[in-house]
């Protein structure tokens, strides 16, 4: 599976045209939807920055999710990612997010949330849109799907 940059492009093509700025909040992607828009030129009218939050305590220090949704929850949840979009937003001041969080593997995985569960969700200045998906294959797999879904997703937000 490879990356659309085709769409990344359209993407930061339609913002720049807008005057607005995007920021991610990745975990399991571990920068790789920021590395997909830096390799555009042109991303840094758009992208005003992006966190790799990895653990959960950084989830909590620096996107603000609370303690209490990653106990009761998880990081791999709709709440945790809803609050690493409410964050990163807020941290960055962009008018969208993307926050994905999920089960890259191969270990990780428990009956309920297998290896490939993924949340991924996108802010708008009008909406919030969180999505589960099971994606399958190895670690690298599952990551790079994880990242054309959230680019894919854009873009029929953006409406490209």
């Amino acid at each position: 599976m490879k990356i659309n940059y085709k769409n990344v492009e359209k993407i930061i093509q339609k913002l720049s045209q807008k005057k607005q700025t995007i920021t991610f909040a990745e975990s399991c992607t571990g920068g790789r939807i920021a590395a997909a828009f830096t390799a555009i030129s042109g991303a840094s009218n758009v992208l005003n920055g992006s966190c790799v939050t990895y653990s959960n305590e950084i989830k909590h220090r620096w996107l603000g999710v609370e303690t209490d949704v990653l106990e009761k929850y998880g990081a791999v949840s709709k709440e945790c990612v809803s609050q690493m979009l409410d964050g990163i937003q807020k941290m960055a001041q962009s008018d969208y997010a993307i926050a994905v969080s999920g089960i890259a593997g191969p270990t990780g995985g428990t009956q309920f949330k297998p290896v490939g569960t993924v949340y991924i969700g996108i802010l708008t200045p009008d909406d919030k849109q969180i999505d589960l998906c099971h994606f399958k294959g190895d670690r690298e797999r599952v990551q790079k799907q994880s990242t054309q879904y959230a680019i894919e997703k854009l873009s029929q937000v953006l409406k490209i």
